[in-house]
């Protein structure tokens, strides 16, 4: 067995870097969340958004791929900013990506429910209570929980399984996307678009607000950076392979969406990409979709579970959190706790009902640009500390990229502040955020106590 300096296994293969961060990356977001992206700002202003808030994410995506290529270690973000930055900023910027995946993990168990939903009618079984005029069904939640075991004993197992799922999915998410987008050629109409832009400039900043928690998951191939059997070098360039293929993606759903849907189908649609695919072939077409939606959601889940476990342990093995959480599985060569850490989290949220959506989504994203700050500065800071530092992966523009990402990271995080377009709801999504701030650095400061 070829195990790293952590004691994890050294398995990963391109195709499954590839196919855990591009299938992180268009989950069941490009199911979603496109309604609501192009019922904030428009049809062309959807893709503007796009295109803006996805060239900023090409932008980080370079200055990771540098990182990753010169310290393949596990956790990423937390290796960056630990050596150019110090154990307390580190601690700040390793905690604010696992809230961002977390989220992730906790939307897809909110969102699997809702999706078979519309494959199975029936599903509304078991009042339990009201979450925000939202009602909570106890087979819903039952079944978000049971999925959430199982694919943590999936991740417990071993990284090889979790990337050979991993790359089953998204070969079905492709497959029925290619539904959608054969529906286009044979039955889009340009008359759909209209109107092309809505709200005008604060239309798209609030819908570039949603992008970059529809873009995450690139990241993920930093975490696993010590699990990858690849040169350093070619770690960076799947990174950002990845990020064009998921920007493309995107591009395409909100061109089909628009143009076989008119602006009133759109609006009274909540799953958008599956009422047009509908449009195109009738309900074959939307069961088509909606199984690569579901698949979606399992890429996402998975590939969160994933990253979100290594930086936990990664973090844990440094001192900045409870030992226990850097336990590995002594046959599978996991990160076994800080695996479950995260499941118990993601089999709970379930049981907040899909109202919940929206709260992971708007809180996730501001954990994931809050890192970005972070990711950037760590950049800028080795680039002027350490201009020698070997690194096979080099990102075109060097310091003028770093700053330009570090402002655009900022520019964005202000999107959620109060008075601004994306501004977080008080009090559910603040208070997300703040208790697991305070609860992250009340860990922090007694860790050695637990």
């Amino acid at each position: 067995m070829n195990t790293t300096k952590h004691g994890l296994e050294k398995t990963l293969k391109q195709v499954d870097v590839l196919a855990l961060s591009f299938g992180a990356m268009i989950g069941w977001s490009w199911v979603v969340l496109i309604s609501q992206l192009m019922q904030r700002s428009g049809s062309l202003g959807a893709i503007i958004a796009t295109l803006a808030a996805g060239a900023v994410i090409i932008i980080i995506g370079l200055i990771y791929a540098e990182l990753a290529a010169a310290m393949p270690d596990v956790g990423g973000e937390h290796a960056y900013s630990l050596r150019a930055l110090g154990k307390t900023v580190s601690f700040y910027c390793t905690w604010s990506i696992v809230f961002a995946y977390i989220s992730v993990v906790a939307f897809e168990a909110v969102a699997l429910p809702s999706v078979l939903e519309n494959l199975f009618p029936r599903l509304r079984n078991g009042e339990l209570w009201s979450v925000n005029g939202a009602m909570v069904y106890m087979d819903q939640a039952l079944i978000g929980a049971v999925v959430s075991i199982i694919i943590t004993w999936i991740n417990v197992r071993g990284v090889r399984i979790a990337a050979i799922i991993q790359g089953i999915t998204v070969t079905v998410i492709v497959l029925s996307g290619l539904a959608l987008f054969i529906g286009l050629g044979v039955h889009g109409d340009t008359a759909n678009l209209t109107p092309l832009i809505v709200g005008g400039g604060s239309g798209i900043l609030a819908a570039m607000a949603l992008v970059p928690f529809m873009m995450v998951g690139f990241d993920i191939i930093p975490q696993a950076a010590e699990e990858i059997d690849l040169p350093a070098k070619k770690i960076g360039q799947m990174l950002v392979l990845s990020i064009v293929m998921a920007i493309l993606w995107y591009l395409l759903i909100e061109l089909a969406v628009g143009m076989l849907l008119t602006e009133s189908a759109r609006n009274a649609s909540d799953l958008a990409t599956v009422d047009a695919t509908q449009a195109a072939w009738g309900r074959t077409g939307a069961l088509i979709l909606l199984i690569g939606g579901v698949a979606g959601i399992l890429t996402s889940w998975n590939g969160f579970l994933l990253g979100g476990s290594r930086a936990l342990f990664a973090m844990a093995a440094s001192g900045m959190l409870p030992k226990f959480l850097a336990k590995v599985h002594p046959t599978y060569r996991t990160p076994v706790n800080a695996i479950i850490f995260i499941s118990v989290l993601g089999t709970l949220s379930p049981f907040l009902g899909r109202q919940a959506l929206v709260w992971f989504v708007d809180a996730g994203s501001m954990g994931l640009m809050s890192a970005y700050i972070f990711v950037t500065a760590s950049f800028l800071m080795l680039r002027y500390k350490e201009p020698n530092m070997e690194r096979p992966f080099k990102a075109p523009g060097g310091k003028a990229l770093g700053w330009f990402g570090l402002l655009s990271s900022i520019m964005m995080v202000s999107l959620y502040f109060p008075g601004m377009p994306a501004a977080l709801i008080w009090p559910q999504e603040w208070l997300m955020v703040i208790v697991w701030f305070a609860g992250g650095s009340l860990l922090y400061k007694f860790k050695d106590r637990l």
